[in-house]
């Protein structure tokens, strides 16, 4: 059991550098960051209600004072002056202000005919990144599924994580069971397709990474990057493979052959745990470094050398993000990622990949079978798309809108929370069509951006400074295990509703309920909760009166009571006094910067939930795909093809109306070598015309030899130039939408997650013909 560090209840803390100067009316408060995976504390200083300062907490027991730019630049995020301070509702075809009731009203009376009508599937749900950086993102959106019973859910995760949810469903039969790198330990980390000086980490939630791998190289490390770009991280490495984009499953399997061929192959511990190994290998026989070394333009000798040094290692890590996601071969990818890390002995191992515990986690239960994880439960009606993870592909949305089929009704009103699609998807220009024609359509938004301009209702959260904060989903991918909660460091601005209140009442109005009290949802989900819990065996509540838990948790608001009910419930909890030592809100409370729950620890075989019990190496609809793989050793990409990139500065759309977060070399520019830039005609600063199969762009060329030869590159979330919208910063810059050169059809088929990366597209100085 956890140990509760003994302390004092307190909102202040004192920032990296000495005291922040303050006045009278001045004050410091404690925030957890919300605008990346880090989660970093952050001390605010305040002046009346306005955030003037922010400074990395040095008492933060996760991030120890850490702060990137996005952070320190809270204040401008939070004070935004285009941020929505009341809802909108479209009125004679022009949005316009209203009440919170109004809002709700025109909500209600929009959805409930589409359910009535067309049953609950013509409702879409539509959740964006930025769901789950906060606490509202967490613990509503599944209430609204589960209460509307729709099939139509499209998210982020079709454009970025999906493969890797759905290898590790395959593998360990729990999507959400994502093993991460022991950064703090390993003397061997690989990164692939990563760049975690620029993205702060992505499924791998770890303030200052920049570092954790210098601190990994100060104690005599190893680290090796393989990408198309010479990226800030690949500067770092000791070895930086530039690889053709969309081949790093070939490269990965050709590593495995290697594994197999030279038996260095050493499962240690894991051996019991493991099933498949030998149909692993007859998998990856033909993947030799020489078959290979075309496809992934690096030499036999290197891959040779790369998986050697993966197996020599004392302890290793191999982690790869979303340029190895984004691609035709995504979950083969992220599925030999673990398969190398099982190979040699580094899966659920110190200074390997260790499985986090978050302390909201469900109770663990004992080892042994499970349900295991099913793909394709249903379909998209258009594209026969199978589900996974629940969710339909983001890049389906527009002909799920836009086209009938005698297979079910189309999508006709959607829900959007916090979901900027028309850029962040393929084909923005048809999903944007699509949107004008929906019967009705909602966004939960604080701005009037290039997708909610086209709803019927916007209904805007509050600046994050009014808003609590508890990492849910990071906090199960954190490479330490911690708990951390911030309340609101500024109250609620008059005429403002809490995030958490817009989607309680927004469940209530989509589900038949309107009018009803908010408080009722987490009423509903704490009661569901706490009968489910006492009928388990190993609930540390079993057999108890789920009244009698109900009336004992704390909190100020519903959901701090359904946060105190996890906490007690979790894996560090007190069990509702069953364990007097453990965790709860008050304790939590009670230690404002966070309660360290000590480094990650081996946790096989408990978090497996495949139907065997073991890790199921080869599952089958990864062995029926790797045939496509082989066919991928022949393929060769004629011209240039494309990447994206990511900045320190920002995160996606949403961030690009913050002038201290753009410009410099935060723009939006096409990286292209000095040699193919000589060979089009294109001259550094000139406009390049860029075509791919959705659409073509143009942008200024930035030459540069950051980038391999043969590829260009382009950066995501841009294209801030429709009309409508009440961005002023960003459409003064609005830069180009590098999803409307995809058409959308070019998809991962076991994740349906859109392929953004190692796509072929046309370049040439404007004028020219392309």
């Amino acid at each position: 059991m956890v140990r509760i560090p003994s302390g004092r209840r307190a909102t202040v803390a004192t920032p990296p550098g000495g005291p922040v100067s303050t006045t009278p009316d001045s004050r410091t408060a404690l925030r957890i960051c919300p605008l990346c995976e880090a989660t970093c504390g952050l001390t605010l200083t305040i002046e009346g209600t306005r955030v003037t300062g922010a400074r990395g907490d040095r008492d933060d027991v996760f991030s120890q004072g850490f702060i990137c730019p996005k952070g320190a630049s809270f204040g401008a995020v939070d004070a935004d002056p285009d941020r929505l301070r009341t809802p909108l509702v479209r009125e004679d075809g022009e949005l316009r202000e209203a009440t919170w009731e109004e809002a709700f009203d025109a909500v209600a009376a929009g959805l409930r005919p589409v359910v009535e009508r067309h049953g609950p599937h013509a409702v879409g749900i539509v959740l964006g990144n930025p769901n789950v950086h906060t606490m509202a993102g967490a613990l509503y959106p599944q209430v609204l599924l589960a209460g509307l019973g729709t099939h139509s859910l499209f998210t982020a995760s079709t454009l970025d994580q999906m493969p890797k949810h759905v290898s590790s469903g395959l593998l360990y039969g729990d999507a959400n069971a994502i093993p991460v790198p022991d950064l703090d330990r390993t003397d061997h980390l690989l990164l692939i397709g990563a760049n975690p000086l620029e993205s702060n980490g992505s499924l791998c939630t770890a303030p200052d990474f920049p570092g954790k791998l210098k601190a990994l190289k100060q104690r005599g490390g190893t680290l090796t990057v393989i990408d198309p770009r010479r990226t800030r991280t690949a500067k770092l490495a000791d070895r930086h493979v530039a690889i053709r984009p969309g081949t790093d499953a070939t490269l990965l399997a050709a590593m495995a052959h290697v594994l197999f061929e030279e038996k260095l192959t050493d499962l240690g511990e894991l051996a019991p745990l493991v099933q498949g190994l030998d149909e692993v290998a007859d998998a990856v026989r033909d993947f030799t470094p020489e078959a290979a070394a075309e496809a992934c333009d690096i030499d036999a000798d290197t891959i040779r050398t790369l998986a050697r040094e993966l197996a020599a290692a004392p302890t290793a890590a191999v982690y790869a993000r979303i340029g190895s996601c984004t691609v035709p071969h995504g979950t083969l990818a992220s599925w030999l990622v673990d398969v190398l890390n099982i190979l040699t002995g580094n899966l659920d191992q110190p200074g390997g990949v260790l499985f986090p515990q978050a302390a909201t986690d469900k109770t663990p239960r004992p080892a042994g079978p499970g349900r295991g994880f099913a793909l394709g439960r249903w379909h998209s009606r258009v594209s026969r798309y199978p589900e996974a993870k629940g969710e339909l592909p983001m890049a389906a949305l527009a002909e799920e809108i836009d086209t009938a089929t005698a297979d079910g009704e189309p999508v006709r009103a959607l829900i959007a929370v916090a979901a900027n699609p028309v850029l962040s998807a393929p084909d923005g220009e048809r999903l944007d069509k699509a949107l004008d024609s929906l019967d009705f359509m909602v966004s939960v938004d604080p701005y009037l951006n290039e997708t909610s301009r086209h709803a019927h209702v916007v209904l805007p959260p509050p600046p994050p400074a009014q808003s609590p904060h508890h990492d849910f989903a990071f906090n199960t991918l954190a490479i330490r295990n911690q708990v951390r909660y911030t309340r609101a460091a500024v109250p609620l601005e008059p005429g403002r509703m809490a995030e958490t209140e817009i989607l309680a009442r927004l469940v209530l109005a989509a589900t038949g309920l309107h009018g009803a009290d908010p408080s009722a949802v987490d009423a509903m989900v704490i009661d569901q909760t706490l009968g489910k819990s006492v009928k388990e065996p190993h609930s540390p509540v079993h057999g108890r009166d789920p009244r009698e838990l109900a009336a004992a948790l704390t909190g100020e608001s519903g959901p701090e009571r359904r946060l105190d009910m996890m906490l007690r419930l979790g894996p560090y909890g007190d069990g509702f006094g069953l364990r007097p030592e453990g965790l709860n809100l008050d304790k939590l409370l009670d230690q404002p910067h966070g309660i360290d729950l000590g480094p990650l620890q081996p946790r096989l075989p408990q978090p497996l939930k495949t139907r065997s019990g073991r890790v199921e190496l080869l599952p089958r609809p990864i062995a029926d795909d790797l045939p496509r793989l082989r066919d991928a050793l022949r393929e060769r990409p004629e011209g240039l093809v494309l990447v994206g990139r990511r900045h320190l500065r920002s995160n996606n759309s949403w961030m690009h109306n913050i002038p201290a977060l753009t410009g410099g070399t935060n723009r939006c520019t096409l990286h292209i070598h000095p040699d193919d830039a000589e060979r089009l005609g294109v001259r550094d600063g000139a406009p390049v015309r860029v075509k791919g199969a959705g659409g073509e762009v143009t942008a200024p060329a930035e030459v540069t030899d950051g980038v391999r030869r043969g590829v260009v590159s382009l950066p995501h979330g841009w294209g801030h130039d429709r009309p409508g919208t009440r961005l002023t910063h960003a459409a003064e810059s609005p830069g180009v939408n590098v999803n409307q050169l995809l058409d959308g059809s070019l998809l991962d088929p076991l994740s349906g997650t859109a392929v953004l990366n190692g796509v072929p597209v046309d370049v040439a100085p404007t004028g020219a013909t392309l």
